[in-house]
Order: structure tokens, then C-alpha cells, then sequence
């Protein structure tokens, strides 16, 4: 039996991810906010332990982990999902609304992380799923923000392969796109209070397809959740996991436009070196 534990776990990705752990007969500590939350959806389980975390909070970090280690003794899968989206033109977004959102979607994760690690040092064995976006691989108009704090999730995950592989722990950065999720909704997604006119024709038309998209996305939550149970089974987890087929059409556009960029600036690139 493994035991999860997993940010955000009252709704969404999270939630889903804590049921399919416990019907795999895993023990899932689940945190959230208002643990109440998790306990009514999942019920009071003996392999289930609901538990409040703000992820901004370090110290709430380390005092859920704590409880977690007392009830189980371990923990082997750590799922960094706790986050949320802003959406507006990176000119229209606040100090305060971009200060916001990488304390959570960034700085919590590395508090949280900062907690498991030592445990899973000690075992000399963990994996760290960290949940990123389409728009932590390529940015868009309109989540230029939002997708800068994934952008940093994508580069602390590189790092945290190449560190924690000698100690027997695999990290994952997990990419989806759009999934029939909440997160267009009010409670996962802030809109900028600034709005500009001269953004109407890029930004604007973002937000209006945003609200038309709402529970319509192509992604099935749960074969996502799905997804979670066979990449921790997975013997060789990958770097990087893209979830969703708008997702592999994304990275597919991207990496053409770099290789064709990368190739027609190649001499001006490597005209930069000392000559020797």
C-alpha cells in the first residue's frame, strides 16, 4: 500500500485523484482548505485522512505532513495540484494579482515540497508529481501570467529529476490542456480587474472564449485521474507527461516554430563565441 499525498484535493483534478488512489487500496492524505470538503465528497475512510493546508503557509506544510507521517508512517506520492488561473493581458495584470497567484501556484509548491522531501530522502524512494499546464510548455495571450508561474513549475521539475534521481526519487511534470474540469469557474479563475481596449481583438476574445469553453473542454477528467494511477505505476515515469490531444498538438506546433527558428538563426547564434 502507498500512501499520497495530494494538494487541492477538495475538487477538481485533486479529488479525483484521492477517489482513484483509494479505490486502488492506496492510503491518500488530502488536503485542502476546508478539509470538510473532502470528507463529504470521499466519506470518513480508515485510509483516508482529510487534512487543512494552505500551501502559502509553510508552516501549515510541515504540520500536515507531520499528521500524515504519524497516521501512515510514509508517504510515497506526493501530487503538487493545489493552484489557480488568472487570465488577462500580462500589462492588465496587478502587482498584488501576480504576487497572489505565485504564492500559490509556485512558492506553495516548494513549501510543500520542502516538507515531503526529507521524508522521502529518508526512504531513499518517492515520486513528485507536479501538476503544470499547456501553458507552462508554450504561452498564450491572455494567461501570460498564469502561465509564467507554470513555466516555473516546469523548470523546478527539471531540476528535482536531475537532483533527486540519485536518491531514488522521480519527478514528473504533468502537462494537460483543457479538461472538463471547474477551472474556468469563478472559485479556480480570476479575471484581471484592469481590462484595456487595445487588448478587445487578442485578450478579449480570450475571455469570451474562455466563458463559451466552460464544461465543454475536450478533456475527460477522469481518464485523467486514470492517467495518475499508471504514471505512478509506471517502473520509468517520464520527465514530462502531456495529457490531452490539444495539448500534443500544442507541444507539436511549438517544437517545429523553435527547431525552424533555432536553424534560421543558427550563424548569428554561434557567432557569439570567443574565437580561439
Amino acid at each position: 500500500m502507498r500512501t499520497w499525498f495530494i494538494t487541492g484535493a477538495s475538487r477538481g483534478f485533486g479529488i479525483l485523484i484521492a477517489e482513484r488512489a483509494l479505490l486502488a487500496g492506496d492510503a491518500v492524505i488530502a488536503t485542502a482548505r476546508n478539509p470538510q470538503d473532502i470528507t463529504d465528497r470521499l466519506g470518513d475512510q480508515p485510509n483516508l485522512l482529510a487534512v487543512r493546508l494552505d500551501v502559502t503557509r509553510e508552516e501549515e506544510a510541515h504540520q500536515a505532513v507531520a499528521e500524515g507521517i504519524k497516521r501512515f508512517g510514509r508517504i510515497d506520492v506526493l501530487i503538487n495540484n493545489a493552484g489557480f488561473g488568472v487570465l488577462g493581458a500580462v500589462e492588465e495584470t496587478s502587482a498584488s494579482e501576480t504576487e497572489r497567484l505565485f504564492a500559490t501556484n509556485v512558492f506553495g509548491l516548494l513549501n510543500v515540497t520542502r516538507a515531503v522531501l526529507p521524508h522521502m530522502r529518508a526512504q531513499r524512494s518517492g515520486r513528485v508529481i507536479n501538476i503544470s499546464s499547456i501553458g507552462g510548455y508554450q504561452a498564450y495571450m491572455g494567461w501570460g501570467v498564469y502561465g509564467s508561474t507554470k513555466f516555473a513549475v516546469e523548470g523546478i521539475t527539471e531540476a528535482l529529476h536531475q537532483e533527486l534521481a540519485p536518491l531514488g526519487i522521480q519527478a514528473t511534470v504533468v502537462e494537460p490542456g483543457f479538461f472538463r474540469t471547474d477551472f474556468l469557474d469563478e472559485q479556480s479563475l480570476i479575471k484581471t480587474q484592469l481590462e484595456l481596449p487595445d487588448y478587445d481583438e487578442t485578450v478579449g476574445k480570450m475571455r469570451a472564449f474562455a466563458e463559451a469553453a466552460n464544461h465543454a473542454q475536450p478533456g475527460d477528467p477522469q481518464k485523467f485521474a486514470e492517467a495518475m494511477l499508471t504514471l505512478v505505476n509506471a517502473p520509468n515515469p517520464p520527465l514530462r507527461l502531456a495529457l490531452g490531444s490539444d495539448t500534443v498538438a500544442r507541444i507539436e506546433a511549438k517544437n517545429r516554430l523553435v527547431a525552424q527558428e533555432l536553424e534560421q538563426w543558427q550563424v548569428l547564434a554561434l557567432s557569439t563565441d570567443f574565437n580561439n
